[in-house]
């Protein structure tokens, strides 16, 4: 009976055979769903990303008109988005800015020179590719197995600064992001004895260019995922066989403890860096202590001297913060 009710149905309406089963019908509906799900995440993504790497550049005033920005393209996850944003920035900004994308091809082996003009071309923005073997200086002057990073930074730097006053360009920009800035911090602060970490805006060595991190203020997981998302073609960072920087591996680890077993710390210790009191820490060529005497008058950034400060947030409690051995 089931069989003829079918039949009956299809002469009908013969495009009834291409309908699909209500089970079918159901899971197409899911599946659209969570195709329109992930499309708003990523979009979400993308507008955030604009939105902090657009605050920094207001904050720190990274990009003023009429600059020729230099985007140092390396072919990781950082510098594509970096350029990626900042060209969907230009075409939004009131003011108006050149981009010119920079790579520097340091001749090692098995490095894929072809994916970044393809890339590039593709893009529709201006490029260089700049051809310097850095790599056997490094390599002559570095015993095998040693980290060779600290070498090949200031020789990429000082070829980076040359090629930015050819071509005419009036900002350096970097793809460093927040998550660089901090664990840099502590690096200092553990094994250099120093509050230092990584500016947003400086003057370069030779005082020639002004050097940007537009992605201060971009935590590193946004900046993985949306490499996925945009599916740009990363070209591996291990290809020199440099020993990766275990001290910095350790900050790395030990801020991703924090982040997961205190919610909140590592975003107060990042505000902290735009929030520092010179009267209160002890460097003497920042605050004049030895003139300090007693005016008669209250100040309101004066120190409260016995009594603690309260806390903002759980996250900001004192805690022994453990650190590995290195061994």
């Amino acid at each position: 009976m089931n069989e003829l009710l079918k039949q009956e149905v299809l002469m009908q309406d013969p495009l009834a055979a291409l309908a699909p089963a209500p089970a079918d019908s159901a899971a197409s509906a899911l599946s659209q769903k969570s195709v329109e799900k992930i499309a708003h995440e990523n979009n979400k993504l993308h507008k955030r990303l604009c939105r902090q790497v657009g605050q920094a550049i207001g904050d720190f005033n990274m990009i003023e008109d009429g600059d020729k920005v230099m985007v140092c393209l390396s072919g990781g996850k950082d510098s594509y988005a970096l350029l990626d944003i900042l060209m969907t920035l230009r075409e939004r900004a009131p003011i108006n800015f050149e981009i010119v994308a920079v790579n520097l091809d340091q001749k090692q082996p098995n490095f894929p020179d072809h994916i970044l003009p393809a890339y590039l071309d593709r893009l529709g923005v201006a490029y260089h590719i700049e051809n310097q073997d850095t790599y056997s200086i490094v390599k002559r002057l570095i015993p095998e197995g040693k980290t060779t990073c600290s070498l090949c930074s200031r020789l990429r730097r000082g070829i980076l600064y040359r090629v930015a006053t050819e071509l005419g360009a009036t900002k350096v920009a970097l793809g460093h992001h927040r998550d660089d800035i901090m664990e840099t911090f502590f690096l200092n602060m553990f094994f250099g004895g120093k509050l230092k970490s990584m500016p947003a805006k400086l003057q370069s060595d030779d005082g020639k260019q002004i050097v940007i991190r537009p992605l201060a203020y971009v935590k590193e997981a946004d900046l993985s995922r949306y490499a996925e998302v945009k599916q740009f073609p990363i070209i591996p960072c291990d290809l020199c066989g440099s020993q990766e920087n275990l001290q910095r591996k350790q900050i790395k680890g030990m801020l991703r403890d924090w982040e997961r077993k205190f919610p909140g710390r590592v975003e107060n210790i990042f505000s902290s860096l735009s929030t520092v009191a010179p009267s209160h820490l002890m460097d003497r060529k920042l605050f004049g202590f030895a003139e300090l005497k007693a005016s008669g008058i209250a100040d309101p950034n004066g120190d409260i001297a016995f009594d603690d400060d309260p806390c903002s947030t759980p996250a900001t409690m004192a805690s022994i913060i453990p650190l590995r051995s290195m061994d």
